[in-house]
């Protein structure tokens, strides 16, 4: 495994991370990514507007985060944004600079969905909440200033997993779909999980305990919790998945999109050379992760503006 520098220089610097005051071990996790994500995403851009909402349900409510690019659009397109962190971890300030920078750079409104995290809420809790948040949305459209002809969806990570098998539910109504890096197989007996079982960014033991307390014993056979057993994918949209040189989830990625090319999604597959994973939080010394934010743009105004 040769690092370039600046790899060497993050992962050495992710070594010195020390998260305040943690609880246990899955309150270390979650401060360790926010620590990650603010000391190296970089200064945030400005945006117009973000106003958080709240989606009544029975039980809770679906806290949203809605972002509105700089310009003033009516009836904008929109970008579902699913977020990563192990299925445990991450929410808004995690991901905080990485969608202020997608929603001016696609020109779009992004929705993003602080979904409910195991283990305190294991599947299909978060994947619930990912689809209830999504039909809200749709139905609520006009209020919001959102063509709803013109949604798409994006996850990185477990969230690149729980768009995945959202987009088996409603995919129709998706114009496309982007995956970065994302953790679809729970089994973590690949090649590239074998090379990078200690790192960087991601360890296997670390794999084995998120997986442990996002999926219940009754649903370890069940695809919309692990997506690289997905067999129909007649409702996916045109997607993108963004693959990373030095990441444990790299194979698992690759077998994703070789089931969905089989099954004949309309498939883009994009490969970062001496990329880790997370590299979309590494803005401040990366940048791949603004050619990154570009390459998504790209497809999403190519798709946004297709049989138009």
């Amino acid at each position: 495994m040769q690092l370039t520098p600046k790899i060497t220089q993050i992962v050495n610097h992710l070594e010195t991370i020390q998260p305040f005051n943690p609880q246990d071990s899955l309150d270390g996790a979650r401060k360790f990514l926010e620590t990650m994500s603010l000391q190296l995403s970089g200064k945030k851009e400005s945006v117009a507007m973000i106003e958080e909402r709240y989606i009544q349900q029975n039980s809770h409510q679906i806290p949203v985060r809605i972002y509105r690019p700089l310009g003033k659009i009516q009836q904008s397109s929109a970008l579902m944004y699913i977020h990563g962190g192990w299925f445990i971890a991450g929410g808004y300030e995690t991901h905080d600079a990485v969608v202020r920078k997608l929603a001016n750079t696609t020109g779009s409104v992004v929705i993003f969905i602080d979904y409910r995290l195991a283990p305190e809420h294991p599947f299909p809790a978060g994947l619930n909440d990912c689809i209830e948040g999504i039909k809200w949305v749709l139905e609520n459209a006009e209020s919001l200033g959102i063509d709803p002809d013109k949604i798409g969806i994006i996850g990185d990570s477990a969230g690149g997993a729980l768009s995945t098998a959202v987009s088996t539910q409603l995919g129709k109504q998706f114009k496309f779909q982007i995956l970065i890096y994302p953790a679809v197989d729970n089994q973590l007996n690949s090649k590239s999980w074998e090379t990078y079982e200690n790192g960087p960014v991601l360890n296997k033991q670390g794999g084995i305990e998120a997986w442990a307390g996002y999926l219940p014993e009754e649903e370890k056979e069940n695809p919309l919790a692990i997506p690289v057993l997905i067999k129909d994918f007649e409702e996916t949209p045109p997607t993108l998945i963004i693959l990373a040189e030095h990441d444990p989830l790299l194979d698992d990625g690759k077998q994703l999109a070789e089931n969905m090319k089989n099954a004949g999604v309309e498939l883009t597959t994009s490969f970062y050379k001496d990329m880790v994973h997370g590299f979309m939080h590494m803005g401040e010394l990366l940048d791949e992760t603004q050619i990154a934010v570009d390459e998504i743009a790209a497809f999403a105004r190519q798709n946004l503006t297709s049989g138009q």
